[in-house]
């Protein structure tokens, strides 16, 4: 496998080189800044996002931009130190620049690779924004890292559907960056969300920050993880290297740009 491409490392000019080879085509890693239990860093999305798709990026020779590391965390709330968010309306503006900048610099696909379960409502609203505003001039898309196929997911939930600083997350951050994992400190601390009819954020609904079992976090298990997780997203991304939309540009291409 080839090394990750990082647009950060180039100059311009192989910046250009880069987006004409591999047909303009852009990945961007989103993940987050905030708590996550007293035994794993504030930047374990931001770690698993950008490691996945490193992982992509080498199999597939498609580039990764620069990490998205503050983003929508609100849910979290201020009780426990390490939490930094944007407003929703911040992050998906955000978004939305980025991806003009990408139009005006001549790339075409650009996918969202999410770790963090608090941004995909304003993702979702962004896509739209973006896709209907660069109709035919940039295909948008998203994945989340936790639900790259039905096997992982269901590896994600295995100690708790509401999870968060679990056992999954612990196995992979064991294995990228165990230096920055605290096992001494571990506690579980169970779903309470089950059953629920309304939404509560964390503080409302955890003890300590976490959501699962993570005393449970084993590094071996976190490379077999990985490795599942790389190898998925890098099959989607060669699929998008030549997907087109299922209509042919004749059907839709008298549409005006459209700004929601």
């Amino acid at each position: 496998m080839e090394a990750a491409i990082k647009l950060e490392k180039l100059p311009w000019p192989e910046v250009a080189k880069v987006r004409d080879r591999c047909g303009g085509f852009l990945i961007l890693p989103i993940g987050a800044t905030e708590q996550h239990g007293p035994h794993l860093p504030i930047n374990c999305d931001t770690v698993i996002a950008e490691s996945v798709c490193r992982y992509a990026s080498g199999k597939s020779g498609v580039p990764i931009l620069p990490s998205l590391a503050y983003t929508v965390s609100s849910g979290h709330t201020p009780k426990w130190p390490g939490t930094f968010s944007l407003r929703h309306d911040t992050f998906i503006a955000t978004v939305q620049e980025i991806a003009t900048w990408a139009v005006a610099t001549g790339w075409s696909k650009l996918l969202l690779v999410n770790s963090h379960f608090g941004n995909d409502a304003s993702l979702r609203v962004a896509i739209e924004k973006i896709r209907l505003e660069f109709l035919g001039r940039l295909q948008i898309g998203l994945k989340g890292t936790f639900q790259l196929s039905d096997k992982i997911w269901e590896y994600f939930i295995s100690d708790a559907d509401d999870l968060h600083a679990n056992k999954a997350e612990t196995d992979l951050l064991l294995h990228l960056t165990p230096e920055t994992v605290r096992m001494d400190l571990v506690e579980d601390d169970p779903d309470r969300t089950g059953g629920t009819v309304f939404s509560y954020p964390v503080a409302q609904t955890s003890l300590n920050g976490i959501t699962g079992n993570p005393s449970l976090g084993d590094a071996a298990r976190g490379e077999t993880l990985f490795t599942e997780m790389g190898d998925a997203l890098a099959a989607f991304v060669e699929t998008a290297k030549t997907e087109v939309p299922p209509l042919e540009a004749s059907y839709w291409s008298d549409l005006q740009p459209y700004h929601p």
